[in-house]
């Protein structure tokens, strides 16, 4: 389902609302259930195989579960169909699943009026129909449906409910989504945001706050089947930790038993009652808040303890105690990370989520003790959140899906207290800023290319069939194709086997696959010094073997490295690097992951943030990884096989917009696109059809400079820069900058979906926070807004960006996995202005 309710229906939710009475709790609450849950936090992918495998395990297994579906909490029939279309996709007799006609409300989709299925919480049929149940399941949409369905007009429980109860109590497993995890509990939040909950806006009524750029929460009365605690759904997606403390501040009344939990999408809570235990599964990640010590007063709250799990991690949820997954080692004393980590104040903050932030920049990291966030109003008014290492903080590292980093956090401290911040244009903010002087390398004319790319921005999953299986596909041969990998770019040679195991699981053969010995230095765990392969870059026998293969592979790392191993010291093109071209252009593929990117295009982006670049400018100085966390722009020569503009990678999770914008003005070709390539995904080039096309799990950025001005007065100061942010699916003609979205998709122009006043984007607790979520829900899908802004600064300097809607705008949605919002956008103008922020 969409995900933001518009100002208009929540008035009409809240015109009905009643606060959840002091001490008011399930009648059961006390009572032994043998029974489970799976609680998933909203968006469940259709392809969730460890959710859907969890839930049917626990109802006894695919031939012998009997499952209701309850589509109360919908608008519609569609979802609860999907979801039995589902089960039995893996493994559930189709007979043995029923959709139990329960319902407050009509449904949009049928002739029959629903709404008459209220009188069914009292049917002895429907009755005897749950207690046949192994298993029941809440779909997702309006939680209040739900409760307004199974509780009576006083609030009393209902045979329906009754009849849940004794399932689950003899052992059923209860299920749901989204609303369907919301009722869990006994305090059950149903609206409102993290700013109106730290505001300490709560809310029984239908009366509109002043600010309408936050929602006060809604608190109602749950169903209670999770005794352990409050329970919050959508939660990284929608920023939700500050509603969540504040609710669980001013609503749990064990506080000190029990901890409070935040659910991401795609992901479940798996409880066992009888152990009194919990897993984590699916794709995201459970935030666990503690609040046995913290305090709240005038608007501060303090020692906060939150930890953060991933799938495969357990705890025991009365004991308060989490058991990380075997498969990660601790960090703490052996941090990977040793940068200064900028405060999360927006779009242009690496690790911008909440998770990703506190391990990259606080957990994993040597050189600081604590970070800092923000979440205010357009007026500045709002909280600064400050995150820190205690004694107790723990971090946990591992691999997933390949080599993707997968962290746990445990008992980080977070303090909120007010802030009021002031934004003003300066426009002398960056006097020190420094040009780049880095020399574009002279054009040659390759003429002719048959071959193609497949650009992958970092963090690529073995899973990602789609990504695979294209790289396999556009070589000559396919499944027989001769694949060279090249790990110049790595500390080792872990990644490259690791790629080759992935290939052979996509049906390559072992023979045919190469790692070549190309390196200017040493890889750890081997008996051979590889850096007496940089004599490999001009031998014939090499060269020669690389002019034999259908395609190349270069794995990620330092993107430098790999430079160095195929440029002469002089800076001309060796042996190796000349063999490279002739198969590329004969119709060889050529593909790469994180630095492997980065040095498909002639100007390569080897160093440095957003912020930093555009406030600093470019050095002429890398000093190796630590500089792809921060710094000034470093530039160098890319090996240009991607001749169509500037590539950049990892760019959403670290927050490349800044520094591609600035690099692109500076040394890219006004007329041609840049491009952002988002981890997980990748931009497959045909270069005899002058087109790109977006594969994968996640999305590129696309910027066009054709349109834009400059001040040459004020650094950093630019209007009318044209983006877009394109998914799987959508291409893009180089020729005439064409995008074509995929057909799946509907235009939201003109039938824009939510209707409410956006708030900046401040920091880790900002709804929707990657850019390209961030822009489809608050500006292109917002009839509301006109424009939205975003603000990034340091110690009292940064940028403010202006994010506007024009007549070229566009905006397309549709589902992806099951009833995943799934958005593109086009032709969203910003600008960014050079500001100095006061903190009063």
């Amino acid at each position: 389902m969409k995900k933001i309710i518009n100002m208009a229906f929540m008035a009409l939710l809240l015109a009905s609302a009643c606060f959840l009475p002091p001490g008011k709790v399930s009648a059961h609450h006390d009572d032994e259930f043998r029974g489970s849950l799976v609680i998933a936090g909203g968006s469940l992918g259709s392809s969730n195989k460890d959710i859907y495998e969890s839930f049917i395990k626990l109802a006894g297994g695919a031939e012998k579960a009997k499952i209701g579906i309850i589509p109360a909490a919908s608008g519609s029939l569609k979802s609860s169909k999907e979801f039995r279309a589902d089960l039995v996709k893996y493994g559930v007799n189709e007979k043995e699943i029923v959709i139990l006609p329960l319902s407050d409300h009509d449904f949009s989709d049928t002739d029959f009026d629903e709404k008459s299925w209220k009188n069914n919480v009292h049917s002895k049929a429907v009755v005897s129909q749950i207690e046949d149940l192994s298993g029941i399941w809440f779909v997702g949409g309006d939680q209040l449906r739900i409760t307004n369905t199974l509780y009576d007009a006083k609030g009393k429980s209902t045979l329906a409910l009754d009849a849940i109860w004794n399932v689950y109590k003899k052992g059923a497993v209860v299920g749901g989504t989204s609303a369907g995890a919301a009722i869990m509990s006994d305090v059950m939040i149903t609206g409102g945001d993290s700013l109106g909950g730290l505001k300490g806006k709560f809310t029984g009524n239908s009366e509109s706050p002043k600010n309408k750029e936050y929602e006060p929460v809604r608190i109602d009365r749950g169903l209670g089947f999770f005794k352990y605690g409050i329970i919050d759904q959508h939660f990284d997606e929608r920023g939700r930790l500050g509603r969540l403390v504040a609710t669980a501040i001013k609503y749990e009344k064990q506080k000190k038993k029990y901890n409070s939990y935040g659910i991401d999408e795609d992901t479940a809570l798996i409880v066992n009652n009888q152990e009194k235990t919990a897993e984590i599964a699916g794709r995201g990640g459970v935030t666990v808040v503690d609040l046995s010590k913290a305090k709240e007063h005038k608007g501060k709250i303090s020692n906060v303890s939150i930890s953060l799990l991933s799938p495969g991690d357990k705890m025991d949820l009365t004991a308060k105690s989490f058991t990380i997954h075997s498969n990660k080692s601790a960090t703490k004393g052996n941090e990977y990370y040793q940068f200064k980590p900028l405060e999360a104040t927006g779009v242009l903050t690496s690790y911008g989520k909440l998770k990703s932030y506190l391990s990259y920049s606080l957990v994993d990291n040597a050189s600081t003790e604590s970070v800092k966030s923000y979440l205010y109003d357009s007026k500045g008014s709002g909280y600064a959140l400050t995150f820190s290492k205690t004694g107790n903080t723990n971090g946990y590292w591992g691999y997933q899906d390949g080599q993707k980093d997968d962290y746990s956090i445990t008992n980080v401290k977070m303090d909120v207290a007010p802030a009021s911040l002031q934004f003003k244009r300066d426009k002398h903010a960056f006097k020190d800023y420094q040009e780049a002087n880095f020399e574009l390398p002279e054009k040659k004319e390759r003429g002719r290319i048959e071959g193609n790319l497949v650009i992958a921005g970092g963090a690529l999953g073995s899973s990602n069939e789609d990504v695979y299986k294209k790289f396999i596909e556009l070589a000559k041969e396919g499944s027989d194709a001769k694949v060279g990998i090249i790990s110049a770019a790595s500390g080792s040679l872990s990644s490259s086997y690791a790629f080759k195991n992935d290939l052979l699981r996509y049906g390559l053969k072992d023979e045919n696959i190469k790692i070549l010995p190309i390196s200017t230095h040493d890889f750890k765990g081997t008996s051979v010094d590889e850096s007496s392969w940089k004599e490999n870059r001009n031998s014939d026998p090499v060269a020669a073997e690389i002019k034999n293969l259908d395609a190349i592979w270069f794995v990620g790392g330092d993107q430098t490295y790999i430079t160095e191993a195929l440029f002469n010291p002089d800076q001309t093109e060796s042996k190796a690097l000349k063999a490279i071209w002739d198969m590329y252009k004969n119709g060889g593929v050529l593909g790469g992951t994180s630095a492997g990117a980065a040095i498909m295009s002639d100007v390569m982006l080897a160093g440095g943030g957003s912020l930093e670049t555009l406030t600093k400018g470019f050095t002429n100085t890398y000093n190796g990884m630590e500089q792809q966390e921060g710094g000034p722009g470093y530039l160098e020569r890319g090996l240009g096989f991607f001749q169509y503009g500037i590539i950049d990678q990892h760019f959403d999770n670290k927050a490349r917009l800044g520094r591609l914008i600035a690099t692109a003005h500076e040394k890219g070709n006004h007329g041609q696109l840049s491009y952002g390539i988002d981890e997980d995904t990748a931009m497959v080039v045909n270069n005899l059809k002058q087109k790109i096309e977006v594969v994968g799990r996640g999305g590129v950025t696309v910027i066009d400079l054709s349109k834009v001005s400059t001040n040459p007065k004020i650094k950093s100061e630019y209007k009318n820069i044209l983006l877009s942010t394109i998914a799987p699916g959508d291409s893009v003609d180089f020729k005439t900058k064409e995008i074509q979205i995929d057909e799946h998709k509907t235009r939201t122009k003109g039938n824009e979906y939510s209707d409410f006043d956006a708030a900046p984007h401040s920091g880790v607790l900002t709804a929707h926070g990657t850019l390209s979520k961030f822009l489809s829900y608050q500006l292109v899908d917002n009839s509301r807004e006109k424009e939205v802004k975003a603000y990034s600064f340091d110690k009292g300097k940064g940028v403010e960006l202006t994010f506007r809607k024009t007549k070229e705008t566009d905006g397309f949605w549709g589902y992806k996995d099951g009833s995943k919002d799934d958005y593109s956008v086009v032709n969203v103008v910003v600008d960014i202005t050079p500001i100095t922020v006061k903190n009063e």
